[in-house]
């Protein structure tokens, strides 16, 4: 080997290292994640459920330790509402998600709200943040997206997911919008397989493409692909590994000049079948920019995937030069963070959207004492992950019940409910009822008994029982619950 070989050797290891964020176990840096850094590693995902977040004085220390060591993108999901790592995973967030504010139809109020977000994440030494969702969802059974986008209509979403980038970007942290070209009319989640849209490019164009056109000329520095399936458009390939998705579409036909990440690579939408070494190669071939390793990909997967690039790049599947394009648009978002300061949190526009969100069907009650509340148990998906939600805070003797009646506590039967509430008002609150039939089931039961039961929904409220006195909040995060709580008396206005 020639000292030309080992110099072209050590500077493709240099690029392909640029390209990858992958994450690690618990609130300090690794001794192999500072030396990744110091050689070069583009960054970090961070996870609240390996432990990266206990705190955000915590994480503060956490930023600062890894940037003694390289200049890294530190990334993460902080979407507000259902989808939060900054300390709402523990607490719920104070900021409602993108279905309240899509309710809500304020602009400038989203713009608040993620500005004030965005501010959080500075604070703490995150700056590029894999946010907003600009997914259409026109699917209503969609397993993945629900609340986490603005609504189902293209404009809407648009004109909120400008506002987004907007806000966040005034913060100084980059916005990342997601999940190119949209997967909000799927019913499949991209994290268990490979979702199908069937639309063809002039469906998308009036579509799915809608928000990102907005977002893109808004100025979002980075874009997120989906692990998508267009037949249309891709072939049978999940966007984030087509060069027609990436390239063709997002590059070419949007005009898109910014850094381009992928979701996360260990989704079996992306990865399930050939691992994810040989689904980074492939990104990297298609046209990304940044790979998301996954929430459980370290050393060693940084390992493997270098050497899979590094093969790729000497058997001539990739060029060098795609890696040094890359290189090149990370260099330049690295530039851009640095000339930006930091705005003020702003926390009362998180709750300011939350009460406007809510939306009150029917007259409330006027009850004498605090009413009964009964929860139902409703499982969040794999991107919500296990965020506490409910009135519970409010209600301390709330009835947990599955959607069949069964108890988690005392009297958490049907008829054990009804013979708690005698005297007192019943309120029974769900989440995404038209997705689980034994929430509407429970609420039904103690309708026909008790047909003064106040509904409260916290999801999507796509289904209504016709007589009930119906609350719908458009989200579960803590500043969601406490509009409803404030409304049924069981919390202060102020």
């Amino acid at each position: 080997m020639t000292t030309d070989d080992i110099a072209t050797t050590a500077e493709i290891a240099r690029l392909a290292r640029g390209t990858l964020l992958p994450s690690f176990p618990g609130a300090t840096a690794p001794r192999w994640l500072l030396d990744e850094l110091e050689a070069g590693l583009g960054g970090v995902t961070l996870f609240a459920l390996v432990g990266n977040v206990p705190s955000q004085e915590s994480l503060a220390a956490l930023t600062a330790q890894m940037r003694k060591a390289g200049d890294p993108f530190v990334t993460i999901d902080e979407e507000g509402g259902d989808v939060t790592r900054l300390g709402g995973h523990a607490t719920g967030s104070p900021y409602p998600g993108n279905a309240a504010l899509g309710a809500v139809d304020d602009p400038e109020l989203t713009r608040r709200v993620y500005r004030s977000l965005g501010a959080e994440l500075a604070e703490v030494g995150v700056n590029l943040n894999f946010a907003p969702s600009v997914d259409v969802n026109t699917a209503d059974d969609n397993p993945v997206i629900g609340t986490r986008s603005f609504g189902s209509d293209p404009e809407l979403v648009a004109r909120h997911g400008a506002a987004a980038v907007t806000g966040t970007q005034e913060a100084g942290v980059a916005a990342c919008a997601k999940h190119f070209p949209g997967h909000g009319s799927t019913v499949e989640d991209s994290h268990l397989s490979i979702p199908l849209v069937d639309a063809d490019l002039e469906l998308l164009d009036r579509r799915e493409l809608v928000p990102f056109r907005a977002a893109i000329a808004a100025g979002a520095r980075a874009v997120m692909t989906g692990h998508l399936d267009l037949p249309a458009i891709t072939g049978g390939v999940p966007a984030t590994l087509s060069h027609a998705a990436i390239t063709g579409l997002l590059r070419e036909r949007l005009g898109y000049r910014g850094v381009i990440v992928t979701d996360a690579l260990d989704m079996a939408g992306a990865s399930g079948a050939i691992g994810i070494p040989e689904a980074s190669v492939r990104a990297l071939i298609a046209g990304a920019d940044l790979l998301c390793l996954g929430s459980h990909e370290h050393a060693e997967t940084v390992a493997a995937t270098l050497d899979a690039i590094g093969e790729a790049v000497r058997t001539g599947r990739l060029s060098p030069g795609r890696l040094a394009d890359a290189a090149r648009r990370t260099a330049r978002l690295r530039e851009w963070l640095a000339g930006h300061a930091p705005a003020a949190v702003d926390r009362a526009a998180g709750l300011e959207a939350a009460r406007r969100a809510v939306r009150v069907f029917g007259a409330l009650p006027g009850w004498a004492g605090a009413p009964l509340v009964v929860e139902t148990e409703s499982t969040g998906n794999i991107a919500v992950g296990p965020t506490p939600w409910g009135l519970h805070p409010w209600a301390p003797d709330a009835v947990r019940a599955d959607g069949a009646g069964a108890a988690y506590g005392a009297g958490g039967t049907v008829a054990g409910i009804l013979d708690r509430a005698k005297g007192r008002g019943l309120v029974v609150v769900l989440r995404d009822a038209h997705r689980h039939a034994g929430q509407r089931a429970l609420a039904t039961a103690l309708l026909t008994a008790r047909p003064d039961t106040v509904v409260v929904e916290m999801g999507l409220p796509v289904w209504r029982p016709g007589s009930a006195v119906y609350l719908a909040t458009y989200g579960a995060a803590a500043a969601n619950a406490q509009a409803a709580a404030e409304l049924l008396g069981l919390a202060p206005t102020g």
